[in-house]
């Protein structure tokens, strides 16, 4: 069942950056002193990482036990081990060498140059493997039911690396695929497919800049998830939309949150 999304606007992206970070460690905080650890769904992109770098810079994030924590991937470009492309290699830049993690509980997608050589769909298989192996009875499912999944939103409404229209974002059985012929470079990436999303907790999409605004607006406006993935994003008890002002800029006021200036 699919939640309702609410929505958070701020005034600008910096902003924004800041106050998603904010709010992860309070998830992150709560969920490790409810159920002793805590998991999260990285995102890439200029919003993934800016939120990643604020994290970094926040005194709070101490208070974050990191050696309880998994970390998963929402997609990943089917590139080589250290790539400056891959998300995984932003993430690391951004903040993971910075904390202490336990190595084993950051779960990076393959790399084109790994055990699975160029072959993504044996790459996308075993991810899908790893995460079943994660979850136990309590996720009633072949995904862990992670606490927050972030993703960031396309100027074409994609998440993730499920893009309109293209086979991944109609996948309704597997957890991970293979994609093959992204619209957007590298072609070749693995995705979590919707069903993956959908076990979160909390999904938080994320968007800020012009070049989001209509894209926002689409998936915001009741548009179907085949011809807008966003719109298919949503999580098991939250759905968080964080905008900054341009974003939001096409939005009716109507979806405005009461307290948004």
């Amino acid at each position: 069942m699919s939640t309702a999304p609410q929505l958070v606007v701020h005034r600008d992206k910096e902003l924004m950056a800041q106050a998603a970070a904010a709010r992860l460690i309070t998830r992150i905080v709560d969920a490790q002193a409810s159920r002793g650890s805590a998991s999260v769904v990285l995102t890439g992109g200029r919003n993934g990482n800016g939120l990643l770098a604020a994290l970094s810079a926040a005194p709070a994030r101490d208070a974050i036990d990191w050696s309880r924590l998994d970390l998963w991937w929402g997609d990943e470009r089917f590139l080589p081990e250290g790539d400056p492309e891959r998300n995984v290699t932003q993430a690391r830049q951004a903040l993971l060498d910075s904390v202490p993690l336990d190595p084993k509980r950051v779960h990076a997608m393959p790399a084109s140059d790994g055990p699975y050589g160029t072959d993504v769909d044996a790459a996308a298989t075993a991810y899908a493997e790893e995460l079943a192996g994660a979850a136990g009875p309590e996720n009633h499912g072949p995904v862990p039911t992670f606490d927050v999944l972030m993703l960031g939103v396309g100027p074409d409404t994609h998440v993730a690396s499920l893009f309109p229209e293209l086979p991944a974002v109609r996948e309704t059985d597997r957890t991970v695929v293979g994609v093959h012929g992204a619209p957007k470079p590298p072609p070749t990436r693995v995705t979590l497919t919707l069903p993956a999303i959908r076990a979160a907790r909390e999904v938080w999409l994320l968007a800020a800049g012009e070049d989001k605004a209509r894209a926002a607006a689409i998936a915001l406006s009741g548009a179907g998830e085949i011809q807008a993935p966003a719109a298919g994003a949503y999580g098991r008890s939250r759905t968080l939309w964080l905008l900054d002002g341009a974003a939001a800029s096409q939005l009716p006021r109507s979806l405005y949150p009461p307290a948004s200036p």
